[in-house]
């Protein structure tokens, strides 16, 4: 499946990597951290599925959701890049991208593969409709970034 429209045909899903430019825009408008430029362009390339949810508007078309798997592709899936930018919220476009998400993992991960994610602020209520579930007390997620950004 490479394209799938909507109801009211203004929003396309489409399956490639964005572009530099449009990955780094749309994780700063909908308030996410900040990746190095250099990171993105290594890093997108080499993901192991991709979501984008595009706009098309009066004015053109506009990436306006994205999200990404990455990983070893067998044992180890992270989803990352979950972003809606925030005058498209509240439309169901989370549910779609993590949708799409699931779909990717349940047919491409041998059993007993490890799925994660950080779910910042209120999304982990997104991602439990998944069934992602917290891992404290079990496993606490631990993060450490040997160059941080000034």
């Amino acid at each position: 499946m490479n394209d799938d429209v909507d109801h009211d045909n203004a929003y396309r899903l489409i399956f490639e990597p964005p572009e530099l430019d449009t990955y780094m825009r749309l994780r700063d408008e909908a308030g996410m951290n900040p990746r190095s430029a250099t990171g993105a362009e290594r890093g997108l390339p080499n993901s192991l599925f991709v979501v984008q949810v595009v706009h098309e508007g009066e004015n053109g078309n506009e990436t306006v959701g994205m999200g990404r798997v990455v990983g070893d592709g067998g044992c180890f899936y992270q989803v990352v890049d979950i972003a809606v930018k925030p005058a498209h919220q509240g439309r169901g476009l989370g549910k779609r991208i993590m949708g799409e998400i699931r779909a990717y993992i349940l047919r491409e991960a041998p059993e007993n593969a490890f799925v994660s994610l950080l779910a910042d602020g209120e999304a982990h209520r997104l991602y439990a409709q998944f069934g992602f579930e917290p891992t404290a007390p079990h496993a606490i997620g631990m993060a450490w970034y040997p160059k941080p950004s000034n």
